[in-house]
């Protein structure tokens, strides 16, 4: 679907289509309307120009005559008689007859008209006749040919009655032929108003069907889990106030579960601070004693380097409460572990530390090392006669360093590895109790890696009778690290 920046409102929508249907549907009614109504007008003014020649028929044929016949016979004064009245009547009649007439009607009012000025003449010669004396038998003629002029004047009246029924037919017809059009142009309006109106309400049900799919998918994918899904803009005005709030929901959810996991990345790293600290002091207690020891037996060389040892070990340990350092502060606590504990041990213990110059730059989350090497030398080194040797190596690739701590120690069996494992990668804070012995060290390091550095897997071991590899692989340095630091 083409992407579309318009809020669709269902309601607007459904009047929009309301109003073309009512529009499709209200054209050929008014348009028949009208025609009808100019039609119908034109057969009531037919009708009316035939009433009204028909009304003057008898008027010049019968009327005119009769009462210049009782003037002539002297039976009527013509100035009682009305004839003028009559002649005025019939010719000012004629006249408005002329003005609403057209086609071939006009021209038998235009022939009566003409023909009333003839019949006039001769109603002014008996007039006249009256006047002068004639005898009444040469006034009876005039009379006569009165009587003739207006029956051709009743002749051209019929004549333009016929013409005007004619046109009535016609315009009859024009009314039927009409009224065809008119319900054909209905039908195919209304089929084209239905057409629309099913179009419209498929298009409006799939706007809403498309927009509640895509609510329901965002949905989805937020109870799913996936915390950064959003509810696109909405096609359906109606609907567009739900995905907005369903949007805010999701934000203030991500939020909360963003705080929470903050929230408990603190705890579990507050948890293994004090952990870290238990571990210490029985390391601090066993190097004391051998200070002790050494003082006594008036070795003064060995106690200094064993207490400027004992003091850098603790110093990088404390780091001013910083959980990164460089990964040259934490070779110098290595060293100086792996120092003090080659004092004590001597001969079972021989060490390698191989981490190339240019990678001391870089950072690391503090105290990774040391517990690897401390498990190597107590539950590895120290169980095997003649002693072992532990190397620590790193090696670069890219942005991330893998470190390993490899030992000759007695190593472990596969199952005593499965359980060693099993016991590291258990949900919750490390509990020396609930631990087997080798695995305290490991868990606490396997943890601290994952939760600092927000990856799934922290520790890899390896272990067979020739000894035993824990590695891990981080960044330590470049933009990945810098955003973990933050």
């Amino acid at each position: 679907m083409k992407d579309r920046q318009r809020w669709a409102s269902i309601i607007g929508r459904l009047g929009r289509t309301t109003r073309l249907e009512a529009l499709l549907l209200l054209l050929p009614v008014l348009f028949s309307l009208t025609a009808m109504f100019l039609i119908t007008a034109r057969y009531q003014q037919a009708m009316s120009r035939m009433a009204t020649a028909a009304e003057l028929k008898p008027v010049v044929g019968v009327e005119l005559p009769e009462q210049l016949f009782s003037v002539a016979a002297g039976r009527t004064r013509y100035e009682d008689s009305g004839v003028d009245a009559l002649l005025d009547r019939v010719n000012r009649t004629l006249g408005r007859l002329l003005g609403d007439a057209g086609g071939p009607g006009k021209l038998e009012l235009t022939v009566a008209r003409r023909t009333m000025d003839t019949l006039s003449g001769y109603v002014e010669r008996v007039r006249q006749g009256i006047a002068d004396g004639l005898p009444i038998s040469e006034v009876m003629l005039v009379v006569d040919e009165v009587r003739d002029v207006g029956d051709l004047i009743t002749d051209m009246l019929d004549d333009f009655i016929s013409v005007e029924i004619a046109g009535t037919v016609e315009t009859g017809a024009a009314i039927r032929r009409l009224v065809w059009m008119t319900a054909l142009g209905e039908v195919l309006l209304l089929s084209l108003a239905m057409l629309l109106a099913l179009f419209s309400a498929k298009g409006l049900a799939d706007a809403i069907r498309r927009a509640i799919e895509r609510l329901e998918g965002s949905v989805q994918r937020l109870t799913g889990g996936d915390l950064k899904a959003r509810v696109p803009a909405m096609d359906v005005e109606e609907l567009k106030e739900l995905g907005q709030q369903i949007n805010v929901m999701a934000n203030r959810l991500e939020s909360l579960i963003e705080q929470s996991r903050l929230e408990q990345e603190n705890l579990a790293k507050s948890e293994l601070r004090l952990l870290q600290a238990q571990i210490n002091p029985h390391f601090l207690y066993n190097t004391l004693d051998t200070i002790i020891w050494q003082a006594e037996s008036g070795q003064s060389e060995q106690v200094i380097r064993l207490t400027r040892s004992l003091s850098d070990f603790f110093r990088i340990s404390l780091s001013s409460g910083a959980d990164w350092i460089t990964l040259e502060r934490e070779v110098m606590h290595l060293s100086g572990y792996l120092s003090i504990q080659k004092t004590r041990y001597r001969d079972i213990l021989n060490y390698a530390i191989d981490i190339p110059q240019d990678m001391l730059e870089g950072v690391i989350v503090k105290l990774l090392l040391q517990p690897l090497v401390e498990n190597a030398l107590y539950h590895g080194i120290k169980s095997k006669r003649g002693g072992g040797f532990i190397r620590v190596s790193a090696v670069q690739d890219g942005d991330f360093a893998l470190f390993s701590v490899e030992d000759t120690g007695k190593g472990m069996t596969p199952e005593e590895l499965d359980r060693v494992v099993e016991a590291m990668r258990a949900e919750g804070p490390p509990v020396a109790a609930d631990l087997p012995t080798a695995s305290f060290g490991l868990r606490n390091v396997d943890m601290r890696i994952r939760l600092y550095y927000r990856q799934d897997r922290g520790l890899d071991i390896e272990s067979g009778p020739q000894g035993t590899r824990v590695s891990f692989r981080v960044p330590y340095r470049g933009s990945a690290i810098d955003e973990l630091m933050k």
